[in-house]
């Protein structure tokens, strides 16, 4: 049986991997909104997240100072797909979401949505740095929400988001929560 975050992985995977799959190698050194990335390190970047959070999703330590330019392997695009498959799995057992994260000290269901976060909103960074259209699923942006009511303050802390940016009244959920990241979703390059 499913967890709720491999519920939340699963709706959010398909726009980001589709995304990442429709990039030419011609992008990659393009600007992406997510100001300390080009394209390539996001796609690095969201590859080792895949990866990391497999071991988190078990109970294991991880190491991110490990970087790898996943890009520059062959069929680097396939292999993306299939760690992010891989990724919806092991947040599949139950156990997943039990107890503490080892280094992290938070509770293994928010590690689990900062994963899930890592999908929407780099798939999003990504899509739009390559102007494609991105618009991932419901519940992954309402659960998303709930992430930054608790998680927000300390994120914008630690580094990992920005200061919130204003959204237009009319403008959607997913730019509210963009907005709440230190995303403009009216970013251009």
């Amino acid at each position: 049986m499913p967890t709720k975050t491999s519920e939340l992985l699963a709706a959010a995977a398909p726009g980001t991997v589709a995304s990442v799959r429709a990039i030419g190698d011609d992008q990659l050194d393009l600007p992406t909104p997510c100001a300390e990335y080009t394209v390539r390190g996001l796609i690095n970047h969201v590859y080792d997240v895949a990866v990391n959070f497999q071991r988190l999703a078990a109970g294991r330590e991880t190491d991110w100072s490990v970087k790898t330019d996943h890009v520059a392997e062959p069929g680097w695009r396939d292999r993306f797909a299939a760690e992010v498959e891989q990724l919806v799995v092991a947040w599949g057992d139950p156990a997943s979401e039990e107890g503490v994260a080892p280094a992290m000290g938070l509770p293994r269901s928010m590690v689990g949505l900062m994963g899930v976060a890592d999908l929407v909103v780099h798939g999003w960074d990504l899509a739009r740095a390559t102007g494609q259209s991105y618009q991932p699923a419901g519940e992954s942006i309402a659960a998303l929400h709930g992430f930054m009511d608790e998680m927000g303050p300390m994120g914008r802390q630690m580094g990992a988001f920005g200061a919130e940016v204003p959204v237009e009244a009319d403008g959607t959920e997913l730019d509210r929560l963009l907005g709440r990241t230190g995303r403009d979703p009216a970013w251009t390059s």
